[in-house]
């Protein structure tokens, strides 16, 4: 305990799952074990077990909006980790292209698609229903299903601002809620919501998009509280512009190019796959003492002062 006397003690080095003083550790921590590993030292155990903690064979992940962008990047970089796929998206073809894509790319890995709106509740019970059909519980949960409009405050029809509310955040609470569960069967388990800078300081993406990340940012750090006595952690990503379909047409304009590039302390726009690789870290047994964090994928937008 920070600043006392009394000291939870060590776990071993690799433990299925077990409680002290309420806290779980995952599989194959092994924090001294790593390091002996990397310097050559380790014995051979060791060093497999520090491998373990960059894989996630075994581990089946649930992705929602995984049929492009920056959800079918996410479903690429889980599955080279040594992940099984549930994808989901709103349009069958393109959910369909992204599984052929995943498929030929990954052999190896099992890859199911579920064509579901996640801002319908009917679709959302769906999706859950179709989990349990495929696995037995759930590893990850990434909830990256997203939608805007962009227009000023007072000129949003009330469908439509709430339509991105159903989208953007109640999707994600209901989802994880109904997650819950099958999460909680394993000794560990993770929760990714991918966010948006918009949730954190003001750009030109609209007061209801803003909103909704904002709200998701909370939410991560509540349920990750709430939850991590079940093994259970939840954390998001928070990206600026990243180049996919949805960008394409205001990044065409040069000078809103030039004006976000000037934002930009990288001076270039982010790439699906640079957002996907601090997903994939999240869902990581070696980030397995990170909860209730927001990671920025900006390239230095959110830090960049006067």
């Amino acid at each position: 305990m920070a600043g006392g006397n009394s000291v939870a003690p060590s776990p071993p080095a690799c433990m299925s799952a077990d409680r002290v003083r309420g806290l779980r550790y995952p599989a194959c921590s092994a924090p001294h074990g790593a390091v002996r590993s990397i310097t050559g030292q380790g014995s051979p155990q060791e060093k497999q077990v520090s491998a373990q903690r960059w894989r996630l064979d075994g581990q089946t992940a649930l992705i929602t909006g995984a049929s492009a962008g920056i959800g079918l990047a996410i479903a690429r970089e889980l599955a080279g980790f040594g992940a099984d796929l549930l994808i989901v998206g709103r349009d069958p073809d393109a959910l369909e292209m992204a599984r052929d894509e995943l498929v030929d790319a990954f052999p190896d890995r099992e890859i199911h698609g579920l064509a579901a709106d996640v801002s319908d509740h009917e679709d959302r019970r769906e999706i859950l229903d179709w989990v349990e059909d495929h696995s037995d519980g759930l590893h990850l949960l990434i909830n990256n299903a997203g939608g805007n409009i962009t227009k000023p405050a007072t000129e949003y029809t009330e469908d439509e601002w709430r339509g991105i509310f159903e989208t953007n955040l109640f999707s994600a609470f209901e989802l994880s809620r109904y997650a819950h569960p099958l999460l909680a069967r394993h000794a560990a388990s993770a929760i990714v919501n991918v966010g948006s800078v918009s949730g954190l300081t003001h750009v030109r993406s609209g007061a209801v998009y803003g909103m909704t990340k904002a709200a998701m940012h909370q939410m991560t750090r509540n349920l990750a509280v709430e939850w991590a006595e079940d093994g259970i952690r939840v954390n998001a990503v928070a990206p600026w512009y990243i180049r996919t379909r949805r960008t394409s047409g205001p990044l065409s304009d040069p000078d809103y190019y030039e004006e976000v590039i000037d934002r930009t302390p990288m001076r270039r726009i982010g790439e699906p796959e640079e957002v996907a690789a601090a997903v994939g870290f999240l869902c990581l047994p070696a980030s397995s003492y990170v909860t209730g964090e927001c990671i920025a994928v900006d390239g230095g937008f959110l830090r960049y002062g006067f």
